[in-house]
């Protein structure tokens, strides 16, 4: 990897990692997908001026119903999976109940975001050149999504404390640590600057995991890495059959005591990026078939 420590650059590209679907769509499906992605986006931009205006959590909620539209559109079932209960109310899935928090997952797609707003109320973390985008920088901004420049790394600190006050506010934000985006089959260092936010509104940062699936293999198709193109991926996505993305949330991790503030972050950190990668980089061959993780929710593509 290269890049420097807060824009780092994976190893991958969509030559040498992308793989050929497993079942292709059709003309006439992918077309059909197509259109039903530009209705939804369509319908999402009067919607996100409307959700602009709205209370949070109203604006969480139709967020959320567009975000599990979009990609019904695009095939793409979602099953979302939390830890079975504990009595510690571990397993209380993020942004349940009025609880916020701070959700930190492995970047694999521009299609990250989305699944996890699909399954929970939630805010993103997104560069501030998505802002910028013509019809999707606004339907972005309407969602409550964070913006931040990684360009000036000066803004960084006033970046961490907007995202204090949102948590402390009971809402989730969502973000990516590792900083760049891989294939799926590797992730990268969770950078802790962001988990500064977490400890500065004491609460907790609750790990997750994004898994693509052709149907039960691993699937490279909806990475967005190295010079992809948005359009390239999107019809590569819209041109492969049966995919799937499980999104699993993990016990949170709270911050242990520590004599610096730097060390706490890098502590958290640490803890958050080794459960994520025991999970990303794990073999499921060594899954009993039908094991469960827990409580599962599935959303089913609106063009399968």
């Amino acid at each position: 990897m290269s890049g420097d420590p807060w824009r780092p650059l994976g190893p991958c590209t969509p030559a040498a990692c992308v793989r050929l679907p497993a079942a292709v769509a059709g003309p006439v499906r992918l077309v059909a997908r197509l259109a039903a992605v530009l209705l939804v986006v369509l319908a999402g931009v009067p919607v996100s001026l409307m959700a602009g205006r709205a209370r949070a959590a109203w604006r969480a909620e139709i967020t959320r119903l567009w975000a599990r539209l979009l990609l019904r559109a695009l095939g793409v079932r979602v099953e979302a999976t939390a830890p079975p209960r504990s009595e510690s109310g571990s397993g209380v899935t993020p942004g349940a109940h009025g609880e916020g928090g701070l959700v930190v997952a492995n970047h694999v797609s521009w299609l990250d975001p989305l699944v996890i707003v699909a399954a929970v109320p939630s805010r993103p973390l997104a560069k501030r050149e998505i802002a910028g985008w013509p019809m999707l920088g606004g339907l972005v901004a309407g969602s409550g999504a964070l913006f931040i420049d990684r360009e000036r790394l000066h803004e960084l600190p006033a970046t961490v404390a907007a995202i204090a006050d949102v948590l402390r506010a009971g809402d989730t934000v969502v973000a990516f640590p590792e900083g760049t985006t891989w294939c799926g089959r590797g992730m990268g260092r969770f950078r802790p600057a962001v988990f500064q936010a977490a400890l500065d509104a004491g609460v907790a940062v609750r790990p997750a995991t994004l898994r693509y699936r052709e149907g039960m293999a691993t699937s490279t198709r909806t990475c967005y890495v190295g010079d992809d193109s948005l359009l390239a991926s999107l019809l590569r996505v819209a041109a492969t059959r049966h995919l799937s993305v499980e999104v699993t949330f993990l016990d949170p991790v709270r911050p242990a005591p520590a004599a610096r503030r730097s060390e706490a972050r890098a502590a958290l950190a640490r803890i958050a990026e080794a459960r994520v990668r025991a999970i990303v980089l794990d073999d499921d061959a060594h899954r009993p078939a039908g094991q469960a993780l827990g409580a599962k929710m599935t959303l089913h593509p609106l063009i399968g």
